[in-house]
C-alpha cells in the first residue's frame, strides 16, 4: 500500500485529468478523485486512469469535496492536487524525504511552476500570524524555505494532522480556504515548508471547463470567503467597501457592454452583500456546512 493517497478533486475537468493523474501514478501514489458532479465525463476519465472515484451527489465546494477525500483515504499522508497540476519526476520522493527532515512541518508543497514560467511563491497573507503582509520586491527562495501560506493547489500533509484541525473550513466554498488551513496549523505551531527541488507544474485555471456566469461566480465567493475569514479572524471587515466599490462599478459597467465587466464587479457586489445580510456560502450553491454572514 502507499504512504501517499493523492485526492484530485473534480469538477468538470476531464480534460485535465489524465495527464494529472498520469505523473501522480508514476511517482507511486493511490489516486483517488473526488468527482463534484461533473457533466463532462471527468468520473469515467478517472476511471480509466486507474483512481479510485467517489461520487459527490452535488457540487460540494473545494474544500468539502477534499474533506470527503482525506476521510475515504487510509494512507499516512495525503496530496492535495488541482487537476491541473502535473508532478515532475521525483517531486513526491522529495516531498517525503521533506517530511521526514523537518519533523515540525505541517504542510510541504513543491516548487510550483506556471505556463509562463513564472514561479508562485507568495511570501504574505491575509490571516498570516507572523509575517503581516510585507512589502517590498518579491524574493523568490533558493532553497526550501517556511512560508506563511502555501497554496492549497498541491501540498502533502500527514492525514491525522488533517483531520486533527478539522481539515478545511467546510462554510467556504471557494477562496481562503488554503489560507485558513495555513493559519490554524500555524497557530498548531506547524511551519509550512517549501519545498524547493519538488516541481509541479500549475495550469493556473484549467481545472475546470469555462461555463457561462463562471466570472460572477467566482468573484461572488472571493468576496464572500474574504468578508468570513476576516470576521473568523477578528480582521476589519472589509464587507461595507465591498458593497460601496463594487455597486458604483456594477452600474457604470453597465454602460460598457462587455459582459465580463460586468460579471466581475456585480459579483463582487454580491458576495459582500449577501455575507453582510447573513447568507452562508453553502445556501447560495444548495449544499450544507452552515457559516452565514458575521462570523465569529
Amino acid at each position: 500500500m502507499s504512504r501517499v493517497t493523492a485526492i484530485v478533486v473534480a469538477y468538470d475537468s476531464a480534460e485535465a485529468l489524465p495527464a494529472c493523474l498520469a505523473a501522480l501514478a508514476r511517482e507511486g501514489a493511490a489516486l483517488l478523485v473526488v468527482d463534484n458532479a461533473s457533466a463532462d465525463g471527468s468520473a469515467a476519465a478517472a476511471e480509466r486512469a486507474g483512481a479510485r472515484v467517489l461520487a459527490m451527489p452535488a457540487n460540494e465546494g473545494y474544500g468539502r469535496a477534499n474533506n470527503a477525500g482525506v476521510a475515504a483515504a487510509d494512507s499516512e499522508f495525503v496530496l492535495i492536487c488541482n487537476p491541473d497540476v502535473i508532478l515532475e519526476e521525483g517531486a513526491l520522493a522529495r516531498l517525503l524525504a521533506a517530511a521526514q527532515a523537518y519533523p515540525d512541518a505541517g504542510l510541504l508543497a513543491p516548487r510550483l511552476v506556471e505556463p509562463s514560467g513564472r514561479v508562485f511563491f507568495q511570501p504574505r497573507s491575509l490571516l498570516s500570524a507572523f509575517l503581516p503582509n510585507p512589502g517590498g520586491a518579491l524574493a523568490l527562495p533558493e532553497g526550501d524555505v517556511c512560508a506563511p501560506f502555501l497554496s492549497g493547489a498541491c501540498f502533502l500533509v500527514r492525514r491525522d494532522l488533517f483531520l486533527s484541525v478539522g481539515g478545511f473550513d467546510p462554510a467556504i466554498f471557494l477562496f481562503y480556504e488554503d489560507d485558513d488551513l495555513c493559519r490554524r496549523l500555524s497557530d498548531a505551531g506547524h511551519a509550512l515548508v517549501h519545498v524547493h527541488a519538488a516541481v509541479a507544474r500549475h495550469g493556473r485555471g484549467r481545472s475546470s471547463a469555462p461555463a457561462p456566469g463562471r466570472i460572477f461566480r467566482s468573484r461572488w465567493h472571493q468576496a464572500w470567503s474574504r468578508a468570513y475569514v476576516c470576521a473568523k479572524y477578528g480582521l476589519p471587515s472589509p464587507v461595507a467597501g465591498f458593497v460601496l466599490v463594487n455597486g458604483v462599478k456594477t452600474v457604470l459597467s453597465l454602460f460598457s457592454f462587455r459582459r465580463r465587466t460586468i460579471e466581475r464587479y456585480a459579483g463582487s457586489f454580491a458576495g459582500a452583500l449577501a455575507f453582510w445580510r447573513g447568507t452562508s456560502a453553502g445556501e447560495r450553491e444548495g449544499v450544507g456546512g452552515g457559516g452565514g454572514g458575521h462570523a465569529g
